[in-house]
């Protein structure tokens, strides 16, 4: 057992030292730059354990920097160079990320598409709903089957758009990509998308791309100790441009199963081909990651991106963050669909936005089109079904050092749901709505 038993972290907290986070950060950094040895993991963070031991007075206590600073020495002692340099460029990215958060920087951030947030804007102050004042103001009237009806038409509009451009660009794409972050609604719209585009005469085969996962023993893992599908490396990004590079080339391919049951995968399964003049159809969460299609060109792909680009301010002039709605879409999902507590997944959502921030956000204006999936009407059911499990969310985690971000999370919305006016008939919402993904009722086959 280590002599250190607790750490400080950056706020001054003091929290239990688990020396398996190091072999969890030291295994991920390894991953990133193509290695999978495990083992090898385990003995450096025991030999940074072991220095930390050394070089700390019995009884003192390291905080988080010194720990990181010895990770850093020990990788580059034992010669793993670009795994040392994966780790420093991910900690000084974090580092600039808290620095910007708390100066509450000025600059435009260039991972915003502003001239889409424009327009979604300027249609929420034509529509009277660009404040919950306004939104409650509606709903209080009877409207509240008008404010589905009008958001649902803007969602479907967006969906045309994307359509009408791929048609455009029929003759030279082989692909069309759906991405964006977490319970952003590329279910939902791809199967839209698919059904448009048969309309339209065109053909395509979809690829599920969670078949490519690598076996769960080889996932790196999260800071909890969860196995991490968050992040693009725990896919086989190499069998996939492989794979991407022979379809398109008009190849047969053999895809891949992936068991989630058993955590193992199974190669050269299910038949591929593209035919001429088809179409092959991805939904994945890191579609717009360069090194996910880099075999094929630009030209051949059409990259779609999805997230609820909200535009509604609460009473105290605080924009509803997209980031915060696309958590409650995740609870209701998981809660209903995946036999998972909603608050676990707020427990582990500061993880999931990290990984968001560095492997899908800052990618998005490299895509050919915004779909934004928020509908306005949604917080008024998320008052409903959620304000009681946000104020117990929020008084659990004061004051624990180990849920800062939970409790912070957790406050925030809970503020924003006290403002809605409920709504408990959702019967307006149709059976083919975007939302119908996260809290059930959907006629679509999903």
């Amino acid at each position: 057992m280590s002599t250190i038993t607790h750490v400080i972290k950056r706020s001054g907290a003091i929290v239990p030292f688990k020396p398996e986070r190091i072999m969890n950060a030291i295994y991920r950094a390894a991953v990133s730059v193509g290695g999978r040895d495990k083992e090898r993991a385990e003995y450096l963070a025991k030999q940074v354990t072991a220095f930390l031991e050394k070089s700390h007075v019995q009884g003192k206590k390291p905080s988080i920097e010194e720990i990181q600073d010895a990770v850093e020495k020990i990788l580059i002692e034992e010669g793993h160079a670009k795994v040392a340099k994966e780790f420093i460029l991910y900690r000084d990215e974090r580092s600039r990320s808290r620095k910007a958060e708390a100066e509450h920087a000025s600059s435009p951030s260039e991972n915003i598409p502003w001239a889409k947030i424009w327009y979604i804007h300027d249609w929420a102050v034509n529509h009277n709903l660009l404040t919950i004042n306004g939104l409650n103001q509606r709903v209080k009237n009877g409207e509240f089957p008008h404010i589905v009806h009008e958001s649902e038409a803007k969602y479907e509009d967006d969906v045309a758009q994307a359509t009408e451009m791929i048609k455009n660009r029929i003759s030279e794409l082989k692909v069309v990509i759906i991405s964006g972050p977490s319970s952003s609604g590329k279910t939902t719209t791809t199967l839209k998308l698919e059904q448009r585009l048969t309309q339209m005469g065109l053909r395509f085969k979809p690829w599920i791309v969670d078949n490519y996962f690598y076996d769960l023993e080889l996932h790196p893992k999260d800071e909890f100790g969860d196995y991490d599908f968050e992040t693009p490396q725990a896919l086989d990004l190499e069998l996939i441009n492989e794979h991407l590079k022979k379809l398109t080339e008009g190849k047969e391919v053999l895809i891949p199963f992936y068991d989630f049951k058993t955590g193992k995968r199974k190669l050269n399964q299910t038949p591929l081909k593209l035919e001429e003049n088809e179409l092959l159809l991805i939904d994945s969460l890191h579609g717009l990651y360069p090194q996910f299609s880099e075999s094929i060109s630009n030209e051949k792909k059409f990259k779609l991106y999805l997230e609820p680009l909200l535009q509604m301010k609460d009473n105290e002039n605080n924009f509803v963050q997209w980031t915060d709605i696309r958590l409650i879409r995740r609870m209701l999902r998981d809660s209903a669909f995946r036999a998972y507590n909603p608050q676990q997944t707020l427990e582990h959502w500061h993880y999931v936005r990290s990984s968001e921030k560095r492997n899908i956000i800052p990618y998005i204006n490299s895509t050919d089109y915004i779909i934004s999936s928020g509908m306005p009407y949604e917080v008024s059911i998320y008052a409903a079904r959620l304000l009681d499990k946000f104020e117990e969310w929020c008084e659990k985690y004061n004051n624990d050092p180990l849920k800062v971000d939970a409790h912070k999370r957790a406050c925030r919305i809970l503020n924003m749901l006290k403002q809605v006016e409920p709504v408990t008939n959702e019967n307006p919402i149709p059976g083919d709505s975007v939302l119908r993904e996260f809290i059930g009722g959907s006629v679509l086959k999903y």
